[in-house]
């Protein structure tokens, strides 16, 4: 007599062939997503209302898997932004490469905790290799370690939770048994240039987010180093954190990384250099240079899914100290096993214990396609820049706002007879109309005050053409507002 349980009705299903034709239809839909990317709306004009689709009250029966799957698939065609594609420029956002498209999907499949060795000897070594092919990609010590990590922010926060523990144990204190109270305040210094994700790490970490002391030599935020050297003199030996930057949001610029190391070096400081998307200038004999002094940096971070263009979500943060990770990181418990030499748990040196397996999209993007690949992609974008750079300074409407010497570039439309009290307002209400208008997306920020467009160049995908769309959309769309006053 079957057991009771066994005789209910079940709606989850147990016949692996379920699992399989949902794949199938996921694959159905790769086909007609990949084959169409180059050519269709970066984003449809009606993608709220398509989004808001997905609405309703919560079903007391499922509807099942294919159904599901094929209003999921109604709804993304409509709401989705092609961020993966070769004409999203807004903020630093990379495609995905076949071998990391593919890896990630496996990811998925095979579901690990890459939390340590005994859950998933897979994810572990392959986290390991990646995190040495990648110091090997930058050009930083391989006597470093690393951990991957979600993003950009979470790899500011691993590293500066290292320079937290560093600066405390200076006061003798270990600050994650005892926490902050009664510690002296670390004081943190960066230049303008220092970006919110960092901030915002402070704020995290009990730093604080009005902490650092921001040393500018000018309204772009570029860094007054004569005065850091005076505010970390003053300190008198106090242990600071200095961030660094290396590739800023507006306009892709650099702090002087080898002066910061000097000042780190001199005045008993700790270094974090934020390299999110400018540590990839590694990958190229043209910008290594820019990187200059960066060995001597205490911790570097940079993020996976933009230049390295694997899926969201990936960063990755790497310490010349490997046991500071472990010290602020670790977590004991009598079910969870210790780490042994050779087999890690990378759960103890990063936020998080459960941890998806990133570096199988990682490892196979980079075995894919090696140093040669990564220093072709990072020189097609560079080049992109270069030649919208062009365009801009050919253009009479237009007008560039920063020097484009890395894979961003910062301009506005400015026409002959509009003051330029009345520009900001202009260029903003082109924005406006860019992201609906679907040929290309991008967006606008303010630099020294003035608001202009960023286009941000990361992307495998993008070809020069791709690239010279943007100078078009926003001279057609700024003439069609001036046509219309």
């Amino acid at each position: 007599m079957p057991h009771p349980l066994q005789a209910e009705r079940s709606s989850l299903p147990r016949d692996p062939a379920e699992a399989v034709a949902a794949l199938e239809a996921v694959l159905e839909q790769a086909r007609n997503y990949l084959r169409d990317l180059d050519g269709a709306p970066v984003r449809r004009a009606d993608s709220d209302e398509a989004a808001r689709r997905a609405r309703g009250a919560f079903p007391e029966e499922g509807d099942g898997t294919q159904e599901t799957l094929r209003a999921l698939f109604e709804i993304a065609d409509g709401a989705r932004v092609a961020s993966s594609g070769p004409r999203f420029f807004h903020w630093v956002i990379g495609g995905t490469t076949p071998a990391a498209l593919a890896a990630d999907w496996l990811t998925s499949l095979v579901d690990q905790n890459a939390g340590g060795w005994h859950a998933s000897p897979l994810a572990t070594e392959l986290e390991t290799v990646s995190i040495d092919w990648l110091l090997d990609l930058f050009g930083l010590p391989s006597s470093w370690s690393g951990v991957l990590v979600t993003g950009g922010t979470m790899a500011n926060f691993t590293g500066l939770a290292a320079g937290r523990r560093w600066c405390a144990s200076r006061n003798g204190v270990d600050v994650e048994q005892q926490g902050l109270a009664g510690m002296p305040q670390i004081p943190v210094l960066s230049s303008g240039l220092v970006h919110v994700s960092a901030v915002k790490s402070l704020g995290m970490l009990g730093l604080g987010r009005a902490t650092p002391t921001i040393c500018s030599a000018d309204a772009a935020g570029r860094i007054d180093l004569a005065r850091m050297e005076r505010e970390l003199k003053a300190l008198d030996g106090t242990p600071a954190i200095i961030i660094g930057n290396a590739g800023e949001v507006n306009a892709g610029e650099f702090d002087p990384i080898a002066d910061l190391a000097e000042l780190a070096e001199r005045y008993g400081s700790w270094l974090h250099v934020d390299g999110a998307f400018g540590l990839f200038a590694g990958a190229s004999p043209r910008t290594r240079h820019l990187l200059d002094g960066i060995e001597g940096a205490h911790s570097v971070s940079s993020d996976g899914h933009k230049w390295l263009n694997v899926p969201y979500d990936c960063g990755f943060t790497f310490v010349r100290e490997s046991s500071l990770l472990g010290e602020a990181f670790f977590a004991g418990a009598a079910y969870l096993p210790e780490s042994e030499e050779d087999r890690p748990n990378y759960g103890y040196m990063a936020p998080e214990i459960s941890r998806r397996a990133r570096s199988l999209a990682v490892w196979a993007t980079l075995k894919a396609y090696g140093r040669e690949g990564y220093r072709e992609i990072v020189e097609r974008c560079l080049d992109n820049a270069a030649h919208v750079a062009r365009l801009v300074e050919e253009a009479p409407d237009l007008e560039l706002l920063a020097p484009a010497g890395f894979n961003i570039v910062c301009f506005r439309y400015r026409p002959d007879g509009v003051p330029d009290e009345e520009l900001d307002a202009l260029n903003l209400e082109i924005e406006q109309r860019v992201l609906t208008d679907g040929r290309v997306y991008v967006g606008t920020t303010r630099r020294a005050g003035i608001v202009g467009f960023r286009p941000a160049f990361v992307n495998w995908r993008t070809t020069k053409e791709d690239a010279g769309l943007v100078v078009e959309v926003v001279r057609d769309l700024g003439q069609q507002i001036r046509g219309a006053l």
